[in-house]
């Protein structure tokens, strides 16, 4: 391809090669549009984000390997090696945000606009390898007993992890010993378990056909079917049954249509017996009290006492009549559903 470059660039008539390059001429630079801020010592650049975030502008979260077109700054040396710092634009809100290079570390350093999701941990608290610093480098070239001693650790470092990994390789060389059968074995499984979803699909195809739903059904789960288990259908009634229920419903509904709208059923009885001994409303029972004058005390006092004694009369009286009343409907009433169930008897 090296070749071809030149082919494909356009020299125009007037180009003179005493000027230089045909960038030169032009006025133009090899980045286009990622020079334009070249004179200020800004370069665009693609940054691919290198660790998870949130943006302290729209609280997003802005997942690891995510990329933007980012203003590349050098703003210093660390030894000989650079650090370049880079501005970006939050692709969900207006907020921007800075990261610089740690050379000292070999990291990544927000500046601000945002804030990093901590992941980080000791990779010696879960057994990994870690690679000694330089420091301890340079003594185990310099110093012989701190080698020795350093030696000593590893192989008892080894000692502790030998069962596991002879556990591992065992398990490994039992599983893979024959490699066709170990493949045998894994399509047959994927097979069985795709006729399985392939049946629970058209199931739920009909189901949802059925019910003229338009949802995502779940996968069965044993707890579903536990709960499924423990719920039944109400049981239907039997024949004495409906017999019981109709013979309530006719002894408890009243037999003739009552003038004095009191109730007349068999089960209503203990209510008119209770209405009938309830306390009669009376300005005393209500507990109001009017006020008198000293000198008409007396003349009201006498004057109360015979309106009660004749609302009092007059109660009696009404019991009477309702009592009377009460006791030739339940008579009435008595005889009706006599003849109703020997009639019953004699069709039976």
């Amino acid at each position: 391809m090296g070749e071809r470059k030149g082919q494909n660039l356009y020299y125009p008539p007037d180009y003179d090669p005493k000027v230089g390059g045909l960038n030169k001429f032009m006025g133009t630079h090899a980045l286009r549009e990622r020079a334009r801020k070249l004179h200020m010592g800004i370069l665009i650049i693609r940054f691919e984000m290198p660790y998870n975030i949130w943006c302290e502008g729209c609280k997003n979260h802005i997942g690891m390997g995510v990329r933007y077109n980012a203003e590349k700054t050098k703003i210093g040396m660390y030894y000989s090696t650079p650090v370049y710092q880079f501005r970006m634009k939050c692709h969900l809100c207006d907020n921007h945000f800075e990261i610089k290079t740690d050379p000292g570390n070999l990291d990544y350093v927000i500046v601000s606009g945002a804030r990093r999701q901590e992941n980080r941990w000791d990779p010696t608290e879960n057994g990994q390898i870690v690679p000694d610093t330089k420091e301890t480098q340079k003594r185990l070239f310099d110093d012989a007993m701190f080698k020795l001693e350093h030696k000593t650790g590893d192989e008892d470092m080894s000692k502790l992890a030998k069962p596991r990994l002879g556990l591992l390789v065992g398990r490994n060389e039992m599983v893979w010993k024959d490699d066709y059968e170990a493949n045998c074995v894994l399509r047959r499984n994927f097979r069985k378990r795709r006729k399985e979803l392939e049946e629970s699909a058209v199931n739920d195809s009909l189901l949802l056909a059925k019910s003229s739903l338009n949802i995502n059904l779940l996968p069965e789960s044993e707890e579903d079917k536990n709960m499924a288990s423990l719920l039944s259908l109400r049981p239907s009634r039997s024949i004495e049954e409906k017999h019981s229920v109709a013979r309530s419903k006719i002894l408890n509904s009243p037999a003739l249509p009552s003038s004095s709208g009191l109730l007349t059923s068999f089960g209503g009885l203990k209510k008119e017996e209770s209405i009938s001994k309830a306390v009669p409303l009376t300005r005393n029972s209500l507990g109001i009290m009017i006020k008198r004058n000293k000198t008409n005390d007396k003349d009201q006092s006498s004057i109360e006492t015979k309106l009660n004694d004749n609302n009092n009369e007059k109660e009696l009286d009404m019991k009477d009549k309702v009592q009377d009343s009460i006791e030739t409907e339940i008579r009435n009433k008595v005889s009706l559903v006599g003849d109703y169930s020997s009639s019953s008897e004699n069709s039976d």
